[in-house]
C-alpha cells in the first residue's frame, strides 16, 4: 500500500521565486509546520488537509502535463513520507524542488531534487531553529535563501555568506525582502553597495495575484 502524507493543497502556477522563478509549476503543499516565522504567509497551511496517498498525489501531479513540480509547505520535511514522494515524482521523470526551513534535516533527500533552504535570520523569530549542520549537506544544485526584514538581517546573512563560503557551495543564494517589513530599495542598495554574489527576489506570485492560497 503506498504511503500516505497530509496535503493542504496541489496547485498549478507560475514560480515566484528561485532559479525557476516565472516558469510554469505544480506545487504540492504538506500540511504543518514547528516553525512559527513572524511574516509567514502560508499559516493556513498549519492544519487541516486532506490525506492523500504518494501514488495518488503523483497522479494528481502529473495530470497537469506539466514537468516542474515544487513541494513545499509548512514545512514538508515534518512529515517523514516527504522523502518518499520526492523520490517518485523524480522517478516519474519531473523536475523536483523542495522548499524547506533551514531547521529539518536534509540528509537522504533524493539526488535529483534541488533543495531550496531558508536560512532562518534573526527577525524570522526562529534563529535558534536553524540547523547548522545542514550546510555541509548542501550540493551545488541547491539554493539558500535567506528573508531579510532588516539591516540586522542583512548583516547576518552577509557574514553567513562569508562563514560557510556559500557562494562556492550552492548555485543560487537569495536574498527577499519581508513582504511588509523591508522595501526592495534598500535591500538592492545594500547589495550593490557590498557586491554581494546574490539574487534579489520579490514573491513574483503576490505582485501578479495577491496573498492568497493556491497562487
Amino acid at each position: 500500500m503506498s504511503a500516505e502524507l497530509r496535503i493542504t493543497e496541489i496547485f498549478y502556477s507560475l514560480q515566484g521565486e528561485a532559479r525557476t522563478m516565472g516558469r510554469p509549476t505544480v506545487f504540492v503543499r504538506l500540511t504543518g509546520c514547528p516553525l512559527r516565522c513572524q511574516y509567514c504567509d502560508t499559516e493556513y497551511a498549519f492544519n487541516g488537509g486532506n490525506m492523500m496517498t504518494i501514488s495518488d498525489i503523483v497522479a494528481e501531479v502529473q495530470s497537469f502535463r506539466c514537468p516542474l513540480v515544487t513541494v513545499t509547505g509548512g514545512e514538508p520535511l515534518a512529515q517523514p513520507g516527504a522523502r518518499q514522494l520526492m523520490a517518485e515524482l523524480a522517478e516519474a521523470g519531473l523536475e523536483v524542488s523542495l522548499e524547506t526551513s533551514g531547521a529539518m534535516d536534509i540528509a537522504d533527500i533524493d539526488e535529483r531534487v534541488s533543495v531550496v533552504m531558508d536560512l532562518k535570520t534573526p527577525d524570522s523569530g526562529e534563529l535558534a531553529r536553524n540547523r547548522m549542520e545542514n550546510i555541509a549537506l548542501l550540493q551545488h544544485k541547491d539554493q539558500v535563501k535567506f528573508v531579510i526584514c532588516s539591516r540586522q538581517d542583512y548583516e547576518w546573512a552577509r557574514m553567513k555568506l562569508d562563514e560557510f563560503q556559500l557562494a562556492e557551495r550552492v548555485s543560487e543564494l537569495l536574498f527577499s525582502p519581508s513582504y511588509d517589513e523591508q522595501t526592495l530599495s534598500q535591500l538592492a542598495a545594500w547589495v550593490l553597495e557590498d557586491r554581494l554574489p546574490v539574487r534579489v527576489q520579490l514573491q513574483m506570485h503576490k505582485l501578479i495575484w495577491g496573498d492568497k492560497p493556491g497562487v
